[in-house]
């Protein structure tokens, strides 16, 4: 049996409780896990590539301890199927908040579907805990001095705190 190789994208600017849930659940349904972050400069990030990456490993790795799983991070700037073929990956991650996201995931599934018809996307739905969670959201709220800290872990926290002067 082929090794099952699961890619999780995204911007994770910063990455928040959402997207740790997303991977400790994704984590578990397959042999080993990429973290894939999106150079996504029409975003306008906070923080650099370089950054994003960095904090995605120090989150993932506590995750991957504690599980017991296979989990990489890696950057990422191509079309994502082609990453995806590249990484060996056979399953895009895509984690849904909101029914608002599903239909922008499933046409974006669709489209991939048709590129690469051998890479399959699964579509997780955040815990309860997390539905409401989006970067674009604890960015906001920390900019302005409010308390993100059931958003983000410790580390994330203190690195935003410096982006905003605090």
């Amino acid at each position: 049996m082929s090794k099952r190789v699961g890619l999780y994208p995204g911007t994770f600017d910063p990455v928040t409780n959402g997207h740790l849930d997303i991977v400790s659940r994704a984590a578990r349904l397959v042999d080993h896990l990429i973290v894939a972050v999106a150079v996504n400069a029409g975003k306008g990030p906070l923080f650099t590539l370089e950054e994003r990456v960095t904090m995605a490993k120090a989150e993932t790795a506590a995750i991957a301890d504690a599980l017991g799983v296979s989990i990489e991070v890696r950057p990422f700037s191509t079309l994502l199927v082609n990453f995806s073929k590249d990484c060996g990956a056979n399953l895009i991650v895509r984690g849904l908040r909101a029914v608002s996201d599903f239909e922008y995931e499933f046409q974006m599934a669709g489209m991939n579907a048709r590129i690469s018809p051998d890479i399959e996307t699964m579509f997780l739905m955040a815990s309860e805990r997390s539905q409401f969670i989006s970067s674009r959201f604890v960015k906001e709220i920390g900019r302005l001095g409010g308390d993100i800290s059931q958003f983000v872990s410790p580390r994330v926290k203190t690195r935003l705190d410096e982006k905003f002067g605090f």
